[in-house]
């Protein structure tokens, strides 16, 4: 309970509507919502409260220079500014404002790094720990092989964590050698999957005895978190030669530019990552020309 002396915050009917927009008509992530009603909060508290729809570009621009003198990242300004500009697209959209203040401030530039990937050697090693390490002793004995199971659609699929999680038994179709996946906004793609991974799905299964409902379960037969994926990857980790500092992440930037290295087009990979955008996929270009350039100078007798 608050003091006496202490002011009760009151609640943002425009933040709340907002949130409320995010999680029921785009499906966004816990996640996300969590990250755009925390920078809502910051920015009103350093705004002491004035009200949204009274906001000029001048009081955000003062907030960028308040972040800045903080030393705050540029990744971390541009998150609070992509939070805040949602926001403001939301309540043009509601026909509760005609412009958009947060628009007019020019925000720093991201400074360009290079996703790391890790190499085929170092992904085949990875794959093969599951079946490698000692299991724990109160896991079931399906356990190492759903492990395997989902190593092997990670990185043949090129899921994000939460589709992987979000997986059925019905959406992977073997007849077809594909997988369902609804991604941001409930966009339905279907993904192309190897061999290795359906042989290992179905191995997994038949041992699990996984015959409908999620794909993935966990001790309790319930299925499975994106934080419980996030915990396999990090735990064999740990059997490998690869940095542990390694985020599960990299299994996904690693399918895209082992993708491109061997050939594929750049708009066949977007689609298989669900990207909305090109120039979001087109990171991995880079990768692989970097990739080419050290080839090359390791290679070349004039390099």
């Amino acid at each position: 309970m608050p003091k006496p002396d202490q002011a009760v915050p009151s609640r943002d009917k425009l933040v709340d509507e907002f949130l409320g927009y995010l999680e029921v008509e785009r499906n966004a992530s816990p996640r996300t919502l969590k990250a755009y009603e925390s920078a809502l909060s910051k920015i009103r508290n350093h705004l002491q409260s004035k009200p949204w729809l009274k906001c000029q570009a001048d009081d955000f621009r003062d907030y960028l220079f308040h972040l800045s003198k903080e030393k705050a990242a540029r990744s971390y300004i541009r998150l609070q500014f992509s939070g805040l500009r949602t926001f403001y697209k939301f309540l043009r959209a509601r026909k509760k404002l005609t412009h958009d203040p947060s628009a007019e401030v020019q925000l720093p530039k991201l400074q360009k790094q290079l996703p790391i990937v890790l190499t085929r050697q170092q992904m085949e090693e990875l794959l093969s720990a599951p079946l490698r390490v000692k299991k724990e002793s109160a896991a079931p004995t399906w356990m190492p092989l759903r492990d395997a199971a989902v190593l092997e659609l990670f990185y043949s699929s090129g899921l994000r964590l939460n589709e992987l999680a979000s997986l059925d038994v019905a959406d992977v179709d073997l007849y077809t050698e594909s997988v369902r996946v609804f991604g941001k906004g409930k966009k339905e793609r279907v993904c192309p999957v190897g061999l290795p991974a359906l042989e290992a799905i179905q191995r997994y299964r038949a041992a699990a005895k996984v015959h409908s409902g999620p794909l993935y379960i966990n001790k309790a037969r319930r299925r499975i978190s994106a934080r419980s994926i996030w915990l396999i990857v990090r735990r064999y980790l740990r059997f490998t030669s690869i940095p542990i500092s390694i985020s599960p992440h990299k299994l996904r930037h690693s399918f895209a530019t082992h993708m491109l290295d061997r050939g594929a087009d750049l708009r066949s990979v977007q689609a298989l990552l669900g990207h909305a955008s090109l120039s979001t996929t087109q990171i991995y270009t880079h990768v692989t020309v970097e990739r080419l350039k050290k080839a090359y100078a390791e290679a070349h007798p004039r390099a």
